[in-house]
């Protein structure tokens, strides 16, 4: 599941082939004039069955992470609703005023009076197991749901479905490329890391406390896990069945991390509350002060900006072998440091 600002699952990733192709600041700038004539696909991401119009000019888009896809791909312009998160993190790139919708309790009575030509929907809105968008689907309005993404290939296939969906195929294509293109380079460089060098991470969702002294983390089969690897570290807990484990404070104590990434946003002074904690004094992470806050929306939003937290990543742990890696989504290099 996807985690907007909650402590919802984050989601899984695995690695797909990279081959580049076009310049990163044509992102941007592709629009619906970039179309092919390819059919529309006929089932969505969750397999079931769907008839795209031919023609999509109003679109209501219910995920932050699609949203920004839809931005990048040109589409802005033509989203007239989103949920409250996307408008909150895309406003300047969106219509003034739009609707705005809780993607968990969305008001389908508004959408449906919008006659969107589809609605770009979430498996995040289903995670209580409840279709929230079933009186949409009833009215004969196109739902194209995306599920929670499995792997970085699982991306890759999200975007060129909505760059289908939308007739705009070679903007989506030129996207994937730039995302496979810098995984690769990531990967040469992990490569070059030396065995010795090579690093333990714990990377947190949420900080501890005594209210909630639970750490919750990713296990095995999630891209945060594989982001980690390919960047050439170890996730401690990349072991775990689940794939979002609950380790309690001793458990990832003795996991004895040599590097704590956090994308914990809400803990005032983060950084150094981690370093502060108690019982986690002869943590290596903590004794070297190897300790780094991660972009929160970068790195929860499944799309082709994950590899911007990847880079902030590896940047982190082989500032050394990372040093001169160029974002090519244009992430900025701002983040708290550890203390001195």
């Amino acid at each position: 599941m996807r985690k907007y600002h909650s402590r919802n699952s984050f989601r899984a990733v695995t690695e797909e082939s990279a081959e580049a192709t076009s310049e990163a600041s044509t992102l941007q700038t592709e629009s619906t004039e970039n179309t092919d004539v390819s059919a529309k696909p006929t089932t969505d991401r969750s397999g079931n069955e769907v008839t795209i119009p031919e023609e999509v000019n109003s679109i209501v888009s219910m995920a932050p992470s699609t949203t920004q896809i839809l931005i990048d791909l040109g589409l802005g312009d033509k989203i007239v609703a989103c949920d409250t998160y996307s408008y909150a993190s895309y406003s300047d790139s969106l219509k003034a005023d739009i609707p705005q919708f809780d993607m968990m309790t969305p008001d389908q009575e508004q959408i449906i009076a919008l006659g969107a030509d589809v609605v770009f929907t979430t498996g995040m809105s289903a995670s209580h197991g409840d279709d929230v968008f079933a009186a949409v689907k009833e009215a004969g309005v196109c739902v194209l749901d995306i599920p929670s993404s499995a792997s970085l290939q699982d991306i890759s296939d999200d975007i060129r479905f909505i760059g289908a969906a939308t007739s705009t195929s070679d903007a989506a294509e030129a996207i994937v490329s730039e995302m496979e293109s810098a995984i690769e380079e990531i990967s040469k460089i992990a490569a070059t890391i030396p065995e010795e060098e090579k690093k333990t991470v714990l990377f947190e969702l949420f900080t501890p406390s005594a209210d909630s002294p639970t750490i919750y983390t990713c296990g095995s089969n999630t891209y945060i896990n594989e982001m980690i690897s390919l960047i050439g570290a170890t996730n401690v807990a990349g072991e775990e069945e689940s794939q979002w484990p609950a380790l309690t404070e001793e458990a990832a104590v003795a996991m004895d991390p040599q590097v704590i990434l956090t994308a914990d946003m809400y803990t005032d002074d983060v950084i150094n509350v981690i370093l502060s904690m108690s019982g986690w004094e002869n943590v290596s992470a903590i004794k070297d002060k190897a300790v780094y806050q991660i972009d929160n929306d970068t790195v929860n939003r499944p799309n082709h900006h994950v590899v911007s937290a990847m880079i902030e990543m590896a940047r982190d742990i082989y500032p050394d072998y990372y040093e001169t890696i160029v974002d090519p989504f244009g992430a900025e290099d701002s983040k708290e440091q550890p203390a001195a």
